[in-house]
């Protein structure tokens, strides 16, 4: 499988956003779309922080 888990970055911690995304989006300037392989949706305010696929997770970060 090939979804990831999206994650807030707040300071040293990491506040789950969403489990097993398998889509992300842009979303207008500062956002993003987040579906999961169950349909589920989010938007995410901000910008992506870094990805890894390996470990399966997308830090997200608030917008500068």
């Amino acid at each position: 499988m090939c979804e990831a888990n999206a994650y807030f970055v707040k300071g040293d911690t990491e506040e789950l956003i969403l489990e097993s995304v398998d889509t992300v989006e842009p979303e207008g300037d500062a956002a993003w779309r987040l579906v999961s392989i169950f349909g589920e949706q989010k938007i995410v305010e901000g910008s992506i922080r870094g990805m890894n696929l390996v470990e399966h997770k997308i830090w997200f970060q608030p917008a500068a």
